[in-house]
């Protein structure tokens, strides 16, 4: 028996993904997290507002300026996201731990390519500085998912010795973004390996190097939204040792009983 919900994968994923979405924003405002975490609430924000104006914007506007749109918000997701991750260094790290970080993602950012040339980044025309805004929202959604890879490993070895220790929300919340990152990062690298060693033929070829990339990406999503989940529970947790769990764990008096105090020692006659 087949069942037909009339609903495509990718626009299932994108549902909960955005449901997802508004309950951690909900957790985050709610629980009092976004005050110490004010960037992470803000990339969060920022998401939710970049999936509703895809859904609503896409296809509906001229493609130079739905182009210019969606690439405006991608740039400033990507600095979004580099902040997150100092952000979240500050709070776990010294600052010369923060300095190793960025020099190893850089290095590696370099290598990583392609990148096109400076005629065609600086071409004096519209595509020309569509062309360098793409460059910079990749590169620096590259950039930070190689800089929170590094900081999770990090986190995991080394929390307890300084700020994020086991269970700390800034532990936890690093966990999500490297999860993610790597997941990203791995399917970005995979499908750059069969993009070179494909060769489209027919029709047919064509459909089907579509449909494994499609796979690709709702598999990367399938994990961003796991770690959305991780994070909504995570976050309305409070954290051991913080003053709502320690006011949690103090034993509560017998109902109509009250406290009673240590009787005085009586004067000797």
């Amino acid at each position: 028996m087949h069942l037909n919900f009339g609903f495509s994968a990718v626009q299932v994923l994108w549902t909960l993904t955005f449901a997802a979405v508004l309950v951690l924003l909900v957790a985050l405002l709610g629980r009092d997290r976004a005050r110490r975490f004010p960037i992470f609430t803000t990339s969060m924000a920022l998401m939710a507002l970049r999936m509703v104006a895809s859904r609503l914007l896409y296809g509906k506007m001229a493609p130079i300026v739905s182009s210019e749109i969606f690439l405006v918000l991608a740039v400033v997701a990507g600095i979004a996201s580099l902040l997150v991750v100092v952000e979240m260094a500050r709070r776990a790290f010294p600052s010369g731990s923060r300095m190793a970080l960025l020099a190893v993602g850089g290095v590696v950012l370099a290598w990583w390519g392609p990148w096109p040339s400076a005629k065609t980044l600086f071409a004096g025309s519209t595509l020309g500085v569509l062309r360098l805004a793409q460059l910079i929202a990749q590169k620096a959604e590259m950039l930070a998912a190689l800089l929170v890879i590094q900081l999770g490993i990090l986190v995991v070895l080394f929390g307890r010795r300084f700020n994020a220790g086991w269970r700390s929300h800034v532990q936890q919340i690093v966990i999500g973004l490297s999860t993610a990152a790597m997941a990203q990062l791995g399917v970005r690298a995979i499908w750059q390996v069969i993009a070179l060693h494909t060769t489209i033929q027919s029709r047919a070829d064509y459909a089907r190097v579509m449909g494994l990339q499609e796979k690709f990406f709702n598999a990367d999503s399938v994990v961003f939204l796991a770690a959305l989940v991780w994070w909504i529970v995570c976050l309305w947790i409070d954290e051991p040792g913080s003053k709502a769990s320690a006011a949690e764990q103090l034993p509560a008096a017998a109902d109509g009983e009250a406290p009673q105090a240590e009787p005085l020692p009586s004067d000797a006659k």
